[in-house]
C-alpha cells in the first residue's frame, strides 16, 4: 500500500495525477486532430490531381505537360494477362525504362526551363520578323511596287 502512495505522489509531481486528467484528455484530442489533418494532407498529396502546392508558380507549358509525368501502374511481371492488357492499352508509350529502373530520355530535366525560355525567345523573334516584314511590304506597296 505504501508503494502505491509513493507511486501516486510521484505521478502527481510529474503532472499525471487525478487532477490533471482533463489536461491530458485535451492533449489527446489535440494530438488526434493534428495527426488526422497531417494524414489527410499526406493522402491529398498522394492522390491530388493538382500536385503538391509549390512555392514558385509553374509555367503554363509545364502544367500542360504534367500528364506525361503521372504515375503509371505497371502490372506484376508474372501476370501475363495483365501484361498483355497493359501493352494493348498503350503501356508506357514515350518512356524507356532502363536496367536500373530509371526513366531514360534524351532530355535533361534541369534544362527544361532553358528549353522553355529558348522556345519563347524563338516565338518572339518570329513575331518581330513578321512585323518587320509586313511593315516593309506595306511601305513598298505605298510607293507603288507590286510585292507578293
Amino acid at each position: 500500500m505504501a508503494d502505491f502512495r509513493k507511486a501516486r505522489r510521484f505521478f502527481r509531481k510529474i503532472g499525471m495525477g487525478k487532477d490533471d486528467l482533463y489536461f491530458w484528455k485535451q492533449m489527446g484530442k489535440a494530438a488526434l486532430c493534428t495527426y488526422t489533418l497531417l494524414g489527410l494532407c499526406w493522402l491529398w498529396n498522394e492522390t491530388s490531381p493538382l500536385g503538391w502546392w509549390t512555392l514558385k508558380p509553374r509555367p503554363k507549358e509545364e502544367k500542360e505537360m504534367a500528364h506525361l509525368y503521372e504515375r503509371i501502374k505497371f502490372p506484376y511481371p508474372g501476370d501475363k494477362e495483365a501484361t498483355e492488357e497493359f501493352i494493348k492499352s498503350g503501356g508506357s508509350i514515350g518512356t524507356t525504362v532502363g536496367p536500373k529502373g530509371n526513366i531514360e530520355s534524351g532530355k535533361d530535366p534541369d534544362n527544361f526551363q532553358k528549353q522553355l525560355q529558348s522556345q519563347k525567345f524563338e516565338q518572339e523573334a518570329q513575331k518581330l520578323w513578321f512585323r518587320m516584314r509586313n511593315e516593309v511590304i506595306s511601305e513598298l506597296q505605298e510607293k507603288g511596287f507590286d510585292v507578293e
